[in-house]
């Protein structure tokens, strides 16, 4: 059963977080909930749980027993409505016992019971019941574990350690501390690449499993437990460790790649956990540097950073918030994980404290034919910065990026990576970073041989449409748009093409958003379009580009051309690289690799 929101604001004790309450049966019950949930992961049972600790907390402050009451009636109601099965393993259907449901239970209910116990109405016959659920709960979760080496296995790994530990009351606490222990230990390999990115390829649940990894831990050494986890327990999460901290922008926030719900990731969250890496890493100095703000610690000295089991990299100016940071994703995601959106070759552009290209974000996780078709209109190809074949999605089975070259010279990084997106279509994207000028040169090619399909090279920039102008020269087959913002931090985006059967630019506006259900904003995006040729290669030429005044664009021209072909052979493809010639003003640059 579902609880009606009633939009009536309270304030806890110290009168900083608001709550809202919720109605029952036309009864207001205080049930708080934190004020950033929205509806839809209210009404969700994935996180119901949640909620009942900021009401024990509220409990323990103002000692009302109205607060303990509301947690029993609708605790006990809940177990009346929804018993444990005693069948045993528990299908999707049974929602309230699947999955993580049940592991959260366990987890939460561990923490609120230290609140709740000291209630006088907490009598011996609800203890009864309660500690028969909570066993019920953990016996549930044991006997339906995923399989799938998902996150949901590590909460319910955790889950079942937690209670072992916790709870050495019960007649099979052993048994859970031992199981539990010995698969987290399994656990704590298994659920990262060999360049310690989660699984999952998501950030945010690779910060949560790292965080999972962590408390169970830190829970083991305040109880003298430390003897049932391996030695290098916590070395074993360095590099996904750093990977957080790699992956950050350097004002403190993360895009909203696959699954990632960036409103959620605020810089006190961030920094939070940060400073538990800097717990488990002190020697890091890099780590303490980011987990203080620059105040203790050294700079880290890299500038470029290759995850390339994962297939994401990190091109940046320097770490001070006034950098330039590009985060090119190119997933090897051939299990089609879920969590793991078809957008290989997307980017994401910071700039002094803007995002210029955030990733279009989740919006929905589906489960009925309309939310599933929202979940698939915001993880569409097109709907990121990256090259589609007819405006069509990167099917299952073609999501399998790869690192081609990445190699720095005095000012320049490259970057440059591949993946076939479709039977008869590869992306190829070459990434030019001239670091003094904060300039990024993005050379694009869609190769195959025997078809001509029509190939979009898609740009969506940044938050609001109103802030983006398109900039129209089709007539000249360029096309392109920048930003106008009256705070000197603005950004250029101008597109080039090699052949020109087929040409068409198109403009306009997408969605992104930044949490569950919400579409937090409305952007401007373009489209360049030309016909592939049968044997050769759709080529492109992006030059992104930092300025700071309007009037300083009328003044700069830019131009920019493929210099490994003739006009007679404009189209071919070059499978060990490329070369390009970028005018910026008075600026020449003369670029290219070399696999």
């Amino acid at each position: 059963r579902f609880y009606i929101r009633n939009f009536k604001e309270s304030t806890d004790a110290s009168g900083n977080e608001i709550y809202y309450s919720f109605k029952k049966d036309g009864k207001i019950d205080w049930d708080f909930v934190p004020a950033e949930i929205t509806d839809q992961e209210f009404k969700s049972q994935k996180h119901r749980h949640q909620w009942m600790l900021p009401q024990a907390k509220a409990y323990r402050v103002k000692q009302d027993e109205k607060y303990f009451q509301s947690w029993m009636d609708v605790y006990s109601d809940w177990l009346k409505t929804f018993p444990c099965p005693k069948e045993g393993i528990v299908d999707k259907d049974n929602v309230q016992w699947y999955g993580l449901q049940p592991a959260e239970r366990v987890l939460s209910q561990i923490d609120i019971l230290p609140y709740f116990i000291q209630s006088t109405n907490f009598t011996p016959e609800w203890l009864s019941i309660f500690l028969t659920a909570f066993a019920d709960e953990v016996e549930c979760t044991r006997k339906n574990y995923f399989t799938d080496g998902s996150n949901i296995y590590v909460t319910q790994v955790q889950a079942v350690t937690t209670a072992g530990m916790l709870m050495p009351e019960f007649k099979n606490s052993t048994e859970w501390l031992t199981e539990g222990s010995q698969k987290i230990s399994e656990q704590v390999t298994a659920q990262f690449l060999a360049d310690g990115v989660q699984v999952e390829l998501d950030p945010s649940y690779h910060i949560g499993v790292v965080d999972g990894f962590y408390n169970i831990y830190k829970l083991a050494m305040l109880n003298n437990k430390l003897d049932l986890f391996p030695s290098n327990y916590i070395e074993l999460l360095k590099k996904a460790s750093r990977f957080v901290m790699d992956i950050i922008y350097p004002n403190y926030t993360i895009d909203n790649f696959n699954d990632t719900r960036s409103s959620s990731y605020s810089k006190s969250v961030i920094l939070k956990n940060l400073k538990k890496y800097m717990e488990m890493f002190p020697e890091d100095e890099e780590i303490r540097w980011m987990a203080t703000e620059g105040n203790q610690g050294t700079k880290p000295a890299n500038l470029v950073q290759v995850y390339d089991a994962a297939g994401y990299y990190m091109l940046r100016s320097g770490w001070e918030k006034d950098a330039a940071m590009m985060i090119l994703k190119n997933n090897k995601n051939t299990d089609n994980k879920w969590h793991c959106q078809p957008d290989n070759g997307t980017f994401g552009l910071y700039h002094n404290g803007r995002n210029f290209c955030p990733d279009a974000g989740v919006y929905s996780y589906g489960g009925t034919s309309s939310s599933n078709a929202d979940r698939a209109a915001f993880a569409a190809t097109a709907m990121h910065n990256t090259m589609t074949r007819n405006k069509k999605d990167i099917a299952k089975g073609y999501m399998n990026g790869r690192l081609l070259l990445q190699e720095s010279k005095s000012n320049m990084d490259i970057l440059v990576t591949e993946n076939q997106s479709y039977s008869d279509l590869t992306h190829r994207r070459a990434v030019f970073f001239i670091r003094d000028k904060k300039t990024f040169i993005l050379v694009d090619e869609g190769y195959g041989t025997g078809s001509t399909p029509t190939v979009n090279l898609n740009f969506k920039l940044c938050p609001n449409k109103n802030d983006v102008v398109i900039d129209d020269e089709s007539t000249n087959y360029q096309y392109g748009a920048h930003t106008i913002f009256a705070d000197d931090n603005n950004m250029l985006f101008k597109t080039f093409v090699e052949t020109t059967e087929g040409y068409a630019a198109e403009n306009n506006t997408a969605y992104v958003s930044e949490k569950l259900g919400e579409k937090t904003h409305q952007r401007r995006f373009y489209q360049v379009n030309i016909t592939k040729p049968a044997n050769g290669a759709a080529r492109f030429i992006t030059v992104i580009y930092p300025f700071k005044k309007e009037a300083d664009l009328e003044k700069l021209n830019i131009n920019a051309k493929f210099t490994d072909n003739t006009e007679e052979n404009a189209g071919t493809f070059h499978p060990n690289g490329a070369s390009v010639e970028v005018n910026i003003g008075e600026e020449k640059y003369e670029l290219s690799y070399t696999l």
